[in-house]
C-alpha cells in the first residue's frame, strides 16, 4: 500500500461549493487503484470512503488508477493516514 495526501485549490461546484477547497487522502493498492479515501474540506465536512462504504450522495471512492510518478511527492506515511482515518 501506498499512501498519499493532496491539496485541491478548487471548491465544488453547486450546491456544495460553500464547503470551500479541500485536502484528499488516499490508500492505494499496489495495482495503483484507491482502497480507502478522506476528503477534508475547509467547512469542516469530512467524507470517508472505503470498498465496504463505496459511494453515498455526496461522492465516491476513486476508481480510476493513481499515476505512482504523478504521486511520488504527495506521499506520506502509513501512521499520517490511518490517524485522519480514525479521526472524526
Amino acid at each position: 500500500m501506498k499512501y498519499y495526501r493532496r491539496q485541491w485549490n478548487e471548491k465544488r461546484s453547486g450546491q456544495y461549493d460553500s464547503w470551500g477547497t479541500s485536502t484528499w487522502y488516499f490508500e492505494i493498492d499496489n495495482n495503483g487503484y484507491p482502497n480507502r479515501q478522506i476528503e477534508k474540506y475547509e467547512n469542516g465536512k469530512v467524507l470517508k470512503y472505503d470498498l465496504q462504504n463505496l459511494d453515498d450522495e455526496f461522492g465516491g471512492l476513486g476508481d480510476q488508477l493513481i499515476n505512482f510518478r504523478e504521486f511520488a511527492e504527495f506521499e506520506i506515511t502509513k501512521e499520517e493516514f490511518f490517524n485522519e482515518w480514525k479521526s472524526k
